[in-house]
């Protein structure tokens, strides 16, 4: 990477012009070096944000106080600052210390950085800028060492560990706070890095047997699908690990033969996936309201603060939002790592569920606390790594399958790859870096969606 500081004058002067568009998530705004009559689009247009289902918008509406106009915006909003996120996380390098997305419509981005030199740059894009002691880095290191003590202990009083860049500490939720300080000590973390938090909720997964929108564990139990893949030419669905383990059998909803679990991982992470039988295909369809369908355009990760909407057999269709990636959490079963945690509810049956936000698939339901009556936390296993895991593609069009990249551009990106924030590839002979994690695809080539990449 060049040095950060030359990167950051260079980064400040070329987004100047377009950073009243980006904080208010309007559309027309060109990157830098494009010519205005060839607008690049916008991460929002690029994402499909203004294209939401209904059924997905009145459940927004509904679990976050919205009316439809704000529903709409807000999705625009949080594409555009996912977009804006990723080029300051990369031109902020080691300083950078997070972002998340805060008001009703998510209008407001706020990018954290441990460097008070980086607040121009960080507020001609529109952001606001935050100054703070740790970095991102930091903070992850800290929580890896927890998760390391985590493993070699019972952690069931002390079941929930995450990276807050909000408040910019390891967080540790705890039933008993002399648990977390415990463990906080074998970890041999900083205290000055923690922050304990109190909490009676004692996650579990979601199980049990409930009928609608579901699949059947060696005609038994019942799990929520999550997304619909394909691997080669084999089409299944990727769902929550503790739903079956590999070789199990599943049937539909209607209880006809369905497939059989190829892969399983619980605990540790929590992902699976179902390989069907020829009576099954997949779709880019999530089950949403009335069973309308909810389209699935990719699986850009979204940030935090942003909405997300979950769809399982036993609850249906409901909306929070985002409040921590990067999560450990302890079951009775074991601890899980890399979940991420929400403010929406669940109840036993919608696991293996999906989360999307937008048109965007975030993850499969994993586990939580509480209920859709009383409200509860629920945390989802993401779904890039889980696809990255088993060499699965996100289905995402209706035909036979994503095209081949048009021909003589070659380089290394490549259709159905997981790229990570800061990966870099070549493509049509140029360089670029990964801005957000999302799993490759026909249309979003580098030199195509600014939103995901930066040419360097």
């Amino acid at each position: 990477m060049p040095h950060r500081h030359r990167h950051t004058r260079a980064m400040g002067a070329a987004v100047a012009a377009t950073a009243a568009l980006l904080v208010a998530g309007l559309s027309g705004s060109a990157s830098a070096g494009t010519a205005p009559s060839d607008p690049a689009p916008t991460a929002a247009e690029s994402l499909r944000a203004d294209a939401a289902p209904p059924a997905l918008l009145r459940a927004m509406q509904r679990d976050l106080g919205l009316d439809r106009e704000q529903a709409e915006r807000r999705l625009v909003n949080e594409a555009d600052a996912g977009a804006t996120a990723g080029r300051l996380r990369a031109a902020l390098g080691g300083d950078f210390a997070g972002a998340w997305v805060r008001g009703a419509e998510s209008g407001t981005l706020t990018v954290a950085t441990t460097d008070a030199g980086d607040a121009a740059t960080i507020e001609a894009e529109g952001a606001v800028a935050k100054v703070v002691r740790h970095s991102l880095a930091d903070l992850d290191a800290a929580k890896t060492r927890l998760d390391r003590a985590a493993a070699d202990r019972n952690t069931t009083d002390a079941p929930v560990r995450y990276v807050d860049v909000r408040t910019n500490t390891v967080t540790v939720q705890a039933v008993r706070p002399s648990a977390a300080r415990t463990l906080l000590d074998a970890a041999g973390v900083d205290a000055r890095l923690a922050r304990v938090e109190t909490s009676a909720e004692q996650p579990r997964p979601f199980y049990d047997l409930r009928g609608g929108e579901a699949y059947y564990i060696n005609n038994s139990g019942r799990c929520s699908i999550g997304f619909p893949v394909t691997k080669g030419s084999q089409q299944g669905f990727a769902t929550a690990g503790h739903c079956g383990r590999t070789g199990a059998s599943t049937s539909g909803a209607n209880r006809v033969a369905q497939g059989t679990f190829q892969g399983s991982i619980f605990p540790g992470r929590d992902m699976a996936w179902v390989a069907t039988n020829s009576q099954w295909t997949a779709t880019p369809y999530v089950s949403g309201a009335g069973g309308q369908n909810v389209q699935v355009t990719g699986s850009t990760q979204a940030p935090v603060g942003a909405s997300v909407c979950r769809s399982g057999s036993t609850t249906g269709w409901h909306c929070g939002t985002i409040q921590q990636h990067n999560t450990s959490v302890t079951y009775p079963e074991g601890t899980i790592s890399g979940v991420t945690r929400t403010t929406v509810c669940a109840e036993p049956g919608d696991s293996g569920g999906s989360y999307i936000s937008g048109s965007q698939a975030q993850g499969v339901t994993s586990g939580g606390s509480g209920n859709c009556r009383s409200g509860g936390t629920t945390f989802y296993q993401p779904i890039n790594p889980l696809l990255q895991n088993y060499g699965l593609t996100l289905k995402t069009t209706d035909d036979g399958g994503p095209e081949e990249p048009p021909p003589g551009e070659g380089g290394t990106w490549a259709a159905g790859t997981v790229y990570q924030p800061g990966d870099t590839v070549t493509y049509g002979g140029a360089t670029y870096r990964c801005l957000q994690g999302h799993q490759a695809q026909q249309g979003w080539e580098p030199s195509n969606v600014p939103a995901l990449w930066q040419r360097i």
